[in-house]
């Protein structure tokens, strides 16, 4: 009997080993896959924080460079309108030089004279090639005298200059409706005085545009 009982006293002690030890597995067991899940939970929230970042700098690198190219553009496009309102400046100030040029520059003539000297002509050239590129322009020529002589005799004289002027004009291309000849003989003088100088700059023929 006490053979028996010994036996099953060992049997149950070997038993109960074996749960334990299986238990025992079965804890560690468990134990690592609950490491696992955790692991693998903190893998995905970092993955997850660390991404997140990525994409919000991605967002706002775009943004900075839209911005930038708008900014860009939008410069561009003042610099243009600068551009073109400077350009539309100097042609008007380049318009008014040339019609000033036109009107102030006189031709000059000889004592008692109605020809017109070789610088006279240059100057007539340059008027023609304004009034060609200005077809609209109509122009009033005006013959002046210096003092000496009469009256009517200036007069005629003037008269005799505006319409030399005029004829070289037409022989160079301008129609001849476009221009008008009057004398002022010696009434209107540009400079008071009685000397040579004087006198030479008051026989002239001027110009001024009627438009």
């Amino acid at each position: 009997m006490v053979i028996l009982w010994m036996s099953r006293f060992c049997f149950t002690l070997t038993f109960l080993k074996e749960k334990l030890t299986m238990r025992k597995h079965w804890t560690i067991l468990a134990l690592a896959l609950m490491a696992l899940v955790v692991f693998s939970f903190s893998a995905c929230s970092k993955s997850k924080i660390s991404s997140e970042p990525s994409t919000t700098m991605s967002a706002e690198e775009e943004a900075r460079k839209r911005a930038e190219e708008e900014a860009r553009q939008e410069a561009l496009k003042e610099e243009n309108l600068r551009e073109e309102s400077l350009s539309e400046e100097q042609a008007r100030e380049r318009v008014e030089t040339e019609r000033s040029m036109f009107e102030n520059d006189d031709i000059l003539f000889e004592f008692d004279s109605i020809r017109l000297t070789p610088e006279a002509q240059e100057i007539l050239t340059q008027k023609a090639a304004w009034l060609r590129k200005n077809p609209r322009a109509r122009v009033t020529i005006e013959g002046h005298c210096d003092d000496r002589g009469t009256n009517e005799y200036n007069l005629a004289l003037g008269e005799g200059r505006a319409q030399s002027a005029r004829d070289f004009l037409v022989d160079l291309g301008v129609k001849e409706s476009r221009l008008n000849a009057i004398s002022y003989g010696e009434e209107r003088p540009l400079s008071a005085g009685q000397d040579e100088e004087t006198w030479a700059g008051n026989r002239r023929a001027h110009f001024v545009i009627k438009e």
